[in-house]
């Protein structure tokens, strides 16, 4: 337990470092990534507003029904295309990536390539 406490606190520091730097505005709201040993998630939040303006994860009804799990490339990489779906929906086009003090490898990866794919650009 003591392990998993110590990988939490690294991460949540990391992240606190890259969102020194990443900063979302309304022309590009921060797209903010955040992934479990089950599921990954996806959110576009408008930082000066302080509001969410677009969600995503593998856990959505839709998602998990096609998916065989929420923790694979695959399923990052759906999550990433339907995030972008929801954001052209909701009028954004262009956004940064916060990835969440993650390395931007595998599902993060995959889940930028997704949403780049979707139309959104970084």
């Amino acid at each position: 337990m003591k392990a998993q406490k110590r990988l939490t606190a690294r991460r949540l520091r990391k992240s606190h470092r890259v969102r020194n730097r990443v900063r979302g505005t309304p022309e590009r709201p921060r797209l903010s990534v955040f992934h479990s040993s089950k599921h990954i998630y996806a959110q576009i939040i408008d930082d000066a507003k302080g509001a969410t303006v677009a969600a995503a994860s593998s856990v959505d009804k839709d998602l998990k029904a096609r998916l065989k799990s929420g923790a694979n490339m695959e399923a990052a990489k759906e999550v990433g295309k339907l995030i972008a779906e929801r954001a052209v929906k909701a009028g954004v086009k262009e956004v940064v990536f916060d990835r969440g003090g993650y390395l931007f490898h595998g599902r993060v990866k995959a889940l930028a390539d997704g949403a780049s794919e979707g139309g959104l650009s970084f």
